[in-house]
């Protein structure tokens, strides 16, 4: 089974017990809906909300959307059942299971094992992709481990909301210091985050802004995150589908400069020169390495 590339600028978060707010996921544009049965399911609902899931999974039109579902974390009652029950429920519907709070490689791995062994007693078509969230402390010291975990994991994704509590962290209601801190909190996270997914080659992805009536703090977020590096941001609503599509796309200017750049050093390339200088600056190797990036991202 083929592992598609898969374009992840927005990551949707949606209660996969609410039926209305799966129907509004579906057509809110993001490049991935996840149904979640973690932290947006009280306990009394995760196990009917399972068959929600299935079913809006198999009955939205959700067009090129990825759809996703976040499983209860593996030390609960509720995992075994939510991996077994969506995905012979839902089949080849579903394209991804998001893991929570993981803790090591093993983690991956099981989901993995059980993955495996699912598709082939269900005849499965298409391989279902996997992606881990970096949000405790154990966790955030394996990121690297954890990113080269399994063939299935596509993307890791950072969590600051449960790593501030595992950090004994203090913090506001978007996760940033509830006091003067000097400089930002998160930098250090985020790239470590980040080099654990370039190392594996697979997809970074910032956290969840819960203030979703502040579309100014959102954009400043995801575009911090895009200028680290990071592919995409979660979106806790679907009025942030649209800014973190807009943030994680490059701009017409930044292509067209892009393909400029690699015209250039391609040009000197074949008249034998390593590098050449355009509008006051050295357009080299290195810089060839961050177009391509560009033109990457463009093309996704």
């Amino acid at each position: 089974m083929s592992q598609p590339s898969r374009l992840r600028r927005s990551e949707l978060a949606t209660p996969a017990s609410n039926e209305h707010m799966c129907e509004v996921a579906a057509r809110a544009g993001a490049d991935l809906v996840f149904l979640d049965l973690e932290d947006a399911c009280a306990p009394a609902a995760k196990e009917s909300a399972r068959a929600t899931a299935v079913a809006a999974l198999t009955d939205l039109d959700w067009g090129r959307t990825v759809r996703a579902v976040r499983i209860n974390g593996l030390d609960t009652q509720w995992c075994h059942d939510d991996i077994i029950e969506v995905v012979s429920g839902a089949r080849d519907a579903l394209d991804v299971i998001i893991i929570p709070k993981v803790l090591s490689a093993r983690d991956v791995w099981w989901v993995d094992v059980l993955l495996t062994q699912l598709e082939t007693k269900l005849r499965l078509t298409r391989r279902i992709a996997v992606e881990a969230l970096i949000e405790e402390a154990e966790g955030l010291l394996n990121a690297q481990e954890i990113a080269r975990a399994s063939a299935r994991l596509e993307a890791i994704i950072f969590g600051a909301g449960d790593l501030s509590a595992s950090l004994h962290a203090r913090v506001d209601g978007n996760f940033q210091p509830a006091g003067d801190y000097p400089g930002d909190y998160w930098h250090a996270v985020r790239v470590q985050v980040l080099a654990a997914a370039r190392a594996a080659g697979i997809a970074a992805i910032d956290a969840p802004y819960p203030g979703y009536r502040d579309a100014d703090g959102y954009r400043r977020a995801a575009a911090q995150a895009s200028m680290l590096g990071y592919d995409g941001k979660w979106a806790i609503h679907p009025d942030q589908v649209p800014i973190a599509n807009a943030v994680f796309t490059p701009t017409d200017e930044a292509v067209a400069e892009a393909r400029a750049i690699m015209d250039d050093y391609r040009r000197a390339e074949s008249e034998g020169i390593g590098a050449v200088g355009r509008n006051g600056k050295l357009v080299d190797a290195a810089l060839m390495r961050h177009a391509a990036n560009v033109l990457r991202r463009a093309n996704d």
